[in-house]
């Protein structure tokens, strides 16, 4: 695999995260280095852990990783952005289900995000990587690619989330763009 190559599979890799992280800036409204910085951080790992789980894994749960895998991001993100649709339509005062300020919301949408690059790890594997040494640049390049995607789209979010949010409650969208993710993850593997 060429660094050519690898560019663009982090990119593919990141694009979800990038995705969730307008949804997320929309929501907070405004920078909050804290907040996104983890987000990003945990995006970044999560992307680049879990090619690597997938290589590790791949010898012996193969055929039941990817029976599956598709489904476990789908239903995760359905669920998620299932919450955040109907938590847009509560008054203001009530409490809101679905806060990407949260480590549990965080940690969530990673593991959501990153199904997809746990086949990128069988991939990998069938590939013929042999060790860990060959799979540490592609592993760190998917890292900071999700990593400094996660950043620009929470900025991103954070800065038309306001002309957005008078249009369609930023909530509302997020819910609806986890829901699209989850469906295209489906969709892209049964088909």
């Amino acid at each position: 695999m060429t660094l050519f190559d690898i560019f663009f599979l982090a990119l593919a890799l990141a694009m979800d995260c990038f995705t969730v992280s307008i949804a997320g800036g929309m929501m907070v409204g405004r920078w909050q280095p804290f907040v996104f910085l983890r987000m990003a951080l945990l995006f970044g790992l999560f992307q680049a852990a879990m090619p690597l789980l997938g290589w590790l894994l791949c010898s012996y749960f193969a055929r039941y990783i990817e029976a599956y895998d598709h489904w476990v991001a789908f239903g995760l993100l359905l669920f998620l952005g299932g919450r955040m649709v109907l938590s847009s339509f509560r008054p203001e005062e009530a409490p809101r289900s679905f806060n990407p300020r949260r480590l549990t919301t965080q940690l969530t949408l990673a593991v959501a995000t990153s199904i997809d690059a746990l086949a990128v790890g069988i991939t990998f594997a069938a590939m013929g990587y042999n060790g860990i040494a060959p799979l540490l640049l592609p592993l760190f390049v998917i890292g900071i690619m999700s990593f400094l995607l996660s950043v620009a789209g929470s900025l991103l979010g954070v800065r038309f989330g306001v002309a957005v949010s008078r249009m369609i409650k930023p909530e509302l969208l997020g819910g609806l763009i986890l829901i699209a993710i989850g469906v295209k993850v489906l969709l892209s593997h049964l088909l």
